[in-house]
């Protein structure tokens, strides 16, 4: 796949799967940049923003460029997804958010939404693995994406190198639980909201 591939599978269908986003030298000069502490997740934003271990229970950690080389050739991959998202698809994305997860042996994090029609400014969704590419089934730890609430669309092993990108709001998905440690990116390209009365400005 490519970027031009990409793009026009995502036009079609609304989501994609592009193994071998990276190579596997590059998947593991981003491994290396994981951090030494994590936060626990949560779920909603800003005053809405909880911790709820019966939802999800992985740790985060949010990207910067400060964090490496690697993280910001990353950066600037998903910076010609945003670019060419919006040139063919008229997605109107301004900015990217993403951070680390890790999964340990038991987490999980239960069906959700990324993104409400009309409540919320995340368009377009990615999810990017950086384990081991032999990664089995019995590890446990998949992306279950619905098509609707009820309807399965599919189950994605999350192996090194596999980037999956989909619509924030359509997709319906979880995380089975892990039985081995399980590391992700997972990212965000976010339209130009109002918070507290002002545009979202980009830094």
């Amino acid at each position: 796949m490519d970027f031009e591939a990409m793009i026009d599978t995502l036009h079609t269908q609304g989501w994609c799967v592009w193994d071998d986003f990276l190579s596997v030298t590059e998947v593991d000069a981003l491994y290396q940049c994981l951090p030494s502490e994590w936060s626990q997740a949560g779920i909603g934003r800003q005053d809405d923003h909880a911790l709820l271990h019966t939802v999800r229970s992985d740790k985060i950690h949010w990207l910067s460029e400060d964090m490496g080389q690697p993280v910001r050739d990353y950066l600037e991959k998903m910076e010609m997804i945003r670019q060419a998202a919006n040139r063919y698809l008229y997605l109107g994305l301004f900015e990217y958010e993403a951070h680390f997860a890790k999964y340990e042996p038991g987490d999980f994090y239960l069906k959700h939404r990324d993104s409400f029609r009309g409540r919320a400014n995340r368009k377009l969704t990615t999810v990017f693995y950086l384990n081991p590419e032999d990664w089995q089934e019995s590890d446990g730890g998949e992306l279950v994406m619905y098509q609707d609430d009820d309807s399965y669309l599919t189950r994605l092993t999350p192996k090194g190198g596999r980037l999956v990108v989909f619509l924030s709001e359509d997709f319906p998905h979880e995380v089975l639980p892990a039985n081995r440690q399980r590391f992700s990116i997972a990212g965000w390209f976010r339209l130009n909201g109002v918070s507290h009365g002002t545009l979202d400005i980009a830094l």
